[in-house]
């Protein structure tokens, strides 16, 4: 789950890719920038069964495993939107790039983990000790909120800035204590049993949560193609529960990368959990009550702000449309 390797735009960036001027929003398309990651297998899947084309709806996927450069073809109109973490996106929301959530797509359900030696029993026994994780990412958001639940902050431990995959690596190698990363690593250490995943996203239930976050010029000008993507989206999740192995073969092929063995992708699609139409109501609310995602914006605001040193204020209004959840 290459989250992000760059985490958000520099003032330089955003400037150009703004300067250089939205396309024009095609009627019939919708184009989304995504990193490699299982819960995004739902959107190759409604599209490749033709749960889109049938309400007259073509969705152009591409994989950009950098956060700052799918946000800046957005910025740029290159993209109609991307698929990403909500604190994540919560970064680049201002009121010049303004795009919401208008679609849930999975939360990490045991995907995410923290490696550590058997000697180490609880995060308290990490203080002091070299962790790797990847400064600005989802990793580092979810390593402060699992701190803060004991009472801990991030200064209480030695922060190695690694990728996911890099921090994995270092530690299965030996050169670092304790990572953060996702699967497949963890599931390759429990295997090997060259560590243990001390704690894992499943028991931080709606807490790392995906999105499809769509441009607002977008939404406004094609509320149709929003529909019928949303309505597509449920198709493919409810394919997925009643045909798992044909449902993962074609994500599979979709989603590509180190998911591109349907086995491999099955494997990790136990630590996600798509999300229906009841699970997206609850999670994002209806134009009547907000969903459960104005707490993890509420989070999100809260941790970045306090991890990079700067105020970031993003409303439940400025970063999730609601009138698309319900068919």
């Amino acid at each position: 789950m290459n989250k992000s390797l760059r985490n958000y735009l520099t003032p330089t960036l955003l400037c150009a890719a703004l300067a250089a001027g939205a396309t024009t929003a095609q009627a019939g398309t919708l184009s989304i920038g995504h990193t490699t990651w299982v819960g995004y297998g739902t959107l190759y899947l409604a599209r490749d069964l033709g749960y889109f084309k049938e309400q007259g709806l073509d969705v152009e996927l591409t994989t950009i495993e950098e956060a700052a450069m799918y946000m800046a073809a957005q910025a740029s109109g290159q993209l109609s939107g991307s698929a990403s973490t909500i604190d994540e996106v919560l970064k680049y929301r201002s009121k010049d790039f303004c795009f919401k959530a208008v679609a849930a797509l999975d939360e990490s359900a045991g995907g995410d983990g923290v490696l550590v030696g058997n000697e180490v029993s609880s995060l308290s026994d990490l203080k002091g000790k070299s962790v790797a994780v990847n400064d600005g990412s989802v990793s580092q958001f979810w390593l402060s909120y699992l701190l803060k639940q004991q009472g801990m902050k991030m200064a209480d431990l030695d922060i190695q800035n690694m990728t996911a995959d890099d921090a994995a690596t270092a530690f299965i190698a030996g050169r670092i204590p304790a990572a953060v990363t996702w699967e497949p690593h963890l599931s390759m250490v429990r295997a090997k049993k060259q560590g243990k995943v001390l704690v894992d996203s499943s028991q931080t239930p709606g807490v790392i949560v995906d999105v499809v976050a769509l441009s607002c010029d977008v939404i406004d000008k094609q509320p149709d193609d929003v529909k019928a993507l949303v309505s597509g989206l449920y198709k493919a999740v409810e394919y997925t529960k009643t045909h798992p192995a044909e449902a993962y073969k074609i994500m599979a092929k979709g989603v590509g990368g180190y998911l591109s063995d349907p086995k491999e992708l099955a494997e990790a699609a136990k630590g996600v959990r798509f999300y229906d139409q009841a699970m997206s109501e609850k999670l994002l609310g209806t134009p009547e009550t907000k969903g459960d995602i104005a707490n993890i914006i509420t989070l999100a605001n809260e941790t970045w702000s306090e991890l990079q040193g700067k105020p970031y204020n993003v409303s439940y209004g400025d970063l999730v449309d609601t009138r698309f959840v319900k068919p």
